[in-house]
């Protein structure tokens, strides 16, 4: 763990990002939506995110390009002059009197039957199990992530080669591990944790298949015997020595549940930042006293002013405040997004583009 990099310090607060899954829309191609959510997933594990809000904005309908819905009419279209040439062969064969089905025929009657069932694609869901498949250690993902239409092009990504994906040599304090079933279902204390034919013992009976945190005397690797470890919170290397542990994924229906659902013990986000092109610079005077008074992560110091949950929201193609708009649950329009954040920041006042795209905002807000 000396290789990799961390602060060496504890750190209590957490910063979540939220991003609207209709930006994968803009995409042409399924290779494209893939390496997008990729690049914000490596953005993430670069700047200690520890929380991914896909968010629906409402607007992936009304900014699906063209292109897009003339390519599932096409495919519509396709499948359905398929299945009548496929009808109009059997009743040939029928008139016939070869009523005996043939191997080609089963080969035909499964093809467009692949073709039609095909699950309709949903970017929000597409883009949180991309992230989820990024975040996840390589020898937990075959149990974790089937064969599924999304994952078809997951070859294509960067690792993100976080801490937490621990290779089978380093000896880790800490690893992720996936709870064996060795009892026919019944629970188990046999966590395999990525070490080659050296299952974990740990301290308690979980069950078969669940994700767990486990800690491991170092010593112990160098030993013969049964490795054994103590099961943790998945926040315990980051809370003894600063050390990123990864992301968890959340899928929020609109703006407002963005704000309303937190998965931390305070169950609110007491720093809030809003990113727009009409936001006020960062460099101001009075952001920058701001910025002092709640970023100022002393986690030891008792000062109600340091943030203990800190979130970002980044806006689509349209913006934060057409998605406060398009939200019914929100009655602020969308004029008066700013009130609905502690902060309200232009992360790039000086942009030499007409526009910023939303994993290039990433990037640049975490990187300020």
């Amino acid at each position: 763990m000396e290789e990799i990099p961390c602060r060496n310090k504890p750190r209590s607060g957490t910063l979540s990002i939220a991003i609207p899954g209709s930006i994968v829309s803009n995409c042409q191609t399924k290779e494209l939506k893939t390496h997008l959510v990729g690049q914000i997933a490596r953005a993430a594990a670069i700047y200690h995110v520890d929380e991914i809000i896909v968010y629906d904005d409402k607007l992936s309908k009304k900014h699906n390009n063209y292109s897009h819905r003339s390519f599932k009419q096409k495919r519509d279209e396709q499948n359905e002059n398929y299945k009548k040439k496929e009808d109009e062969k059997r009743k040939e064969k029928n008139k016939e009197g070869d009523d005996t089905p043939k191997e080609e025929d089963k080969e035909s009657e499964e093809r467009p039957k692949s073709l039609v069932d095909r699950p309709r694609f949903d970017p929000h869901v597409f883009m949180a199990r991309i992230l989820q498949y990024c975040e996840c250690p390589q020898y937990m993902r075959r149990h974790f992530f089937p064969m599924h239409f999304d994952l078809q092009f997951v070859g294509l990504l960067s690792p993100l080669d976080a801490p937490h994906h621990v290779r089978a040599e380093d000896r880790s304090p800490y690893r992720e591990g996936l709870v064996m079933d060795i009892r026919n279902g019944k629970s188990s204390n046999r966590v395999n944790c990525g070490i080659w034919n050296r299952p974990v013992a740990i301290d308690r009976e979980l069950k078969p298949g669940i994700r767990c945190t486990v800690k491991i005397d170092v010593e112990a690797y160098g030993s013969a015997k049964a490795l054994k470890g103590v099961v943790v919170s998945p926040s315990a290397p980051r809370e003894t020595d600063g050390t990123y542990w990864g992301y968890t994924t959340r899928v929020a229906q609109n703006l407002t549940d963005v704000f309303k659902n937190c998965p931390f013990d305070s169950e609110e986000y007491d720093l809030k930042i809003g990113t727009s092109e009409r936001g006020d610079h960062i460099s101001d005077d009075d952001n920058n006293n701001i910025l002092r008074k709640k970023i100022r992560n002393n986690t030891s110091s008792s000062d109600s002013s340091n943030y203990k949950h800190a979130l970002i929201v980044f806006g689509g193609v349209a913006g934060i405040e057409e998605c406060v708009d398009a939200d019914e649950l929100c009655k602020l329009p969308g004029n008066q997004s700013k009130k609905l954040f502690d902060l309200w920041i232009n992360i790039c006042p000086f942009q030499g583009s007409r526009t910023i795209r939303t994993e290039e905002a990433v990037l640049i807000g975490l990187a300020r």
